[in-house]
């Protein structure tokens, strides 16, 4: 369903320098779903997941083989978007929030819901349908080449004990990565590395500080003793062990979810932490297991609105054919770059400034060429 012509103003902002085929549309809210439209924006600006999305629906249409699912009601609103007559509007996506609400039980009431709990249900969903499918059409095609599997560790069982590796989706291949988890025996020095498949890295945050050092501490070696002792194979006990995460497998689409929500136990509740933390255009991932450096680009922020968890709001700001937009349901505004710089947070803890970076989406500069 199309509404009115909202966006005009962006159009006339842009004129000439429109860019050819796209499309900007606002999201109609339906009563508390602006974490569901600040998603999609993000996601929908994330080319290479909404190329494959649209080439799936296309294939499917053209095979009449499309039962209603969250993959095949995204699909259909991408669609809707991406072949609109006119360059800017606003679409209700009332049928995929509908099958959202029916999916998953957490996001059918009007209380305030979380937008990062939103984005990886959603991804996890549109893999597990994915996958079924994948494995209904194995059924009928025989086993898949070796190419169309996963070599992560990740497998399926079979009925003959033989283990078979997980098929990759094209989800998957758009923000899968995979972390290795080691584990050093301070007393045997054996290492133990455990790898571990992520869709997003959820990093702590401190006042005035970047994305840079965030991704520094998530990857700083932690000392387990006392009661944290760590269990070594080699020595059959309990011993004192160093611990680290390091990225093995960066994914093309880095998301960076930022914890802000912390729970106070002296307030018996949770807080919203508004610090400052810079994140920047361009980002050089270089704690990697191989020690290459990674370079991405940001192209799209989830903004939390508000002063708590429990209530506020969410918007998106992205960037497309490099001009950046910002996105508040409905509303499509055209934005300088600079404007991306005041939704780093506040270096004070009393402040009027609520609208802070939430979920940061980075695209591989190499995936781009």
């Amino acid at each position: 369903m199309v509404m009115g012509a909202s966006g005009s103003k962006l159009e006339k902002a842009l004129g000439d320098q429109f860019p050819e085929g796209e499309r900007y549309f606002g999201l109609e809210n339906f009563g508390n779903t602006c974490y569901c439209n600040s998603v999609l924006q993000a996601l929908y600006f994330c080319i290479p997941f909404r190329e494959q999305l649209l080439e799936y629906y296309a294939n499917n249409k053209k095979q009449g083989d499309l039962e209603e699912n969250l993959l095949t009601c995204l699909a259909d609103l991408f669609t809707q978007i991406s072949s609109q007559k006119k360059k800017t509007g606003v679409i209700a996506p009332k049928r995929f929030v509908q099958r959202v609400k029916k999916e998953n039980e957490l996001f059918r009431g009007y209380m305030h819901q979380d937008a990062h709990e939103f984005l990886i249900f959603l991804l996890n969903e549109l893999v597990d349908i994915l996958e079924r499918e994948s494995k209904a059409a194995e059924g009928s095609l025989g086993p898949p080449t070796p190419s169309e599997m996963l070599n992560n560790g990740q497998v399926w069982p079979q009925a003959n004990g033989v283990h078979k590796e997980a098929l990759v989706t094209w989800v998957h291949k758009s923000f899968q990565g995979i972390l290795t988890n080691e584990t050093r025996c301070l007393r045997c020095e054996t290492v133990t590395a455990r790898e571990e498949t992520f869709f997003d890295l959820s990093l702590d945050i401190e006042q005035n500080s970047s994305i840079t050092s965030c991704l520094k501490n998530f990857s700083s070696t932690e000392t387990l003793n006392a009661e944290d002792k760590f269990f070594c194979d080699k020595c059959c006990s309990l011993q004192e062990a160093q611990k680290r995460m390091k990225i093995k497998k960066p994914p093309s689409i880095l998301v960076i979810h930022l914890k802000r929500f912390k729970y106070m136990e002296q307030l018996g509740r949770y807080k919203k932490l508004s610090y400052r933390v810079v994140f920047p255009m361009e980002l050089k991932l270089n704690n990697t297991v191989d020690a290459t450096d990674m370079e991405y680009s940001l192209f799209a922020v989830v903004v939390h609105v508000g002063i708590g968890p429990n209530h506020g709001h969410y918007i998106s700001l992205v960037k497309s054919h490099d001009h950046w937009l910002f996105f508040d349901d409905e509303n499509a505004e055209m934005i300088d770059e600079s404007t991306v710089q005041t939704f780093f947070g506040s270096a004070q803890e009393f402040t009027s400034n609520t609208d802070h970076g939430y979920i940061l989406f980075y695209e591989s500069i190499s995936a781009r060429r």
